[in-house]
């Protein structure tokens, strides 16, 4: 390929919305890798672009770097089924726990009664909070 058809890292942070650091990050952990530079300034094949929607995607549904470098090296459209089923479940369990949250909030601020500490939904909502908050410290250790 041509230098001339390869983008700098200016124009790589301005298309994928991801700073310099990040992609110079990104290619310490071998999830991208430059094609050489232009003086200081580091250039990649315009595919880059598409493998760091890959990652940022992969990162917003909670997989972690290592997992997405893992499968990166094992052919990311060989990643099994499963493991995307797994991460879809586990973000229905969160967007059920944000929405139960928001709903406590919402009732608390338009709630009647004098103070937050008074109000039984809001207690309610606390007391789940903090089931939940044992129940993932438990299941870390």
């Amino acid at each position: 390929m041509e230098e001339n058809q390869l983008l700098d890292i200016g124009a790589v942070t301005r298309a994928s919305g991801l700073p310099p650091s990040t992609l110079r990050y990104y290619e310490e952990r071998g999830l991208i890798s430059s094609a050489g530079r232009r003086g200081q300034r580091r250039l990649y094949h315009p595919e880059v672009l598409q493998r760091l929607a890959m990652i940022t995607t992969g990162r917003a549904a909670g997989f972690s770097l290592e997992e997405i470098g893992t499968m990166f090296r094992e052919d990311y459209a060989k990643v099994p089924r499963e493991v995307l089923e797994q991460k879809a479940e586990e973000l229905d369990r969160q967007i059920q726990h944000l929405t139960s949250l928001r709903d406590g909030l919402r009732h608390a601020a338009e709630c009647q009664s004098p103070s937050h500490q008074q109000c039984p939904t809001f207690q309610r909502l606390l007391r789940v909070m903090q089931k939940q908050q044992a129940r993932r410290y438990q299941r870390s250790r």
